[in-house]
């Protein structure tokens, strides 16, 4: 009887610990961004025109089947000392320190994009790290580790926390080209 009550404990505590296993996976599976309209965070979409650049775009949101998404598209143009369009997400709280980058779900017209990211370091409106990604007609998943990415300034330190980002962005940017570019998932991990 007791060996009995000894082995139902066991099998109690491990079905308790693989549950609790599953749900903390599951909660680092959540998206930070899924383009729901039920549930979108705020992205604010600006161009280069808030400097004197002539670029021009939108960014609206998107479904196509289970997929929700936002739209990026426009002119790029580097006149004018100009050069993006962007959509913009300011964090409202910091990020765990754990987390080392973003993960994305994208498809585009076939240019390559950029993740943009501020952080308590970035004080002037041209200081920003970034790292380019590459788009094609078909969705994929883009990891971008923040080891990676590229500082604007030598003053700026060479690598960021993640606990001090600020925002982050998705840009089409640097070059003259019309920008598509489709964004459906956005997650840390």
């Amino acid at each position: 009887m007791q060996q009995n009550r000894s082995f139902f404990i066991l099998i109690v505590g491990i079905v308790f610990f693989l549950s609790l296993d599953i749900n903390l996976s599951m909660a680092s599976e959540k998206k930070f961004e899924t383009f729901d309209p039920e549930r979108v965070k705020t992205w604010s979409f600006f161009s280069d025109g808030v400097m004197g650049g002539v670029s021009s775009g939108k960014a609206i949101l998107r479904n196509s089947g289970k997929d929700n998404f936002v739209r990026i598209e426009g002119n790029v143009s580097t006149e004018n000392n100009g050069g993006f369009i962007q959509i913009r997400h300011n964090l409202i709280k910091p990020l765990e320190e754990t987390i080392k980058g973003i993960r994305l779900k994208v498809r585009g017209n076939g240019e390559n994009y950029y993740i943009f990211i501020r952080t308590s370091s970035t004080l002037l409106p041209w200081q920003f790290y970034n790292l380019e990604f590459p788009t094609s007609k078909k969705w994929s998943i883009v990891e971008l580790e923040f080891k990676k990415f590229k500082r604007s300034s030598s003053f700026l330190r060479k690598i960021f926390k993640s606990s001090s980002i600020k925002s982050v962005g998705i840009v089409a940017y640097g070059r003259d080209h019309y920008a598509k570019v489709d964004v459906a998932e956005i997650d840390f991990f």
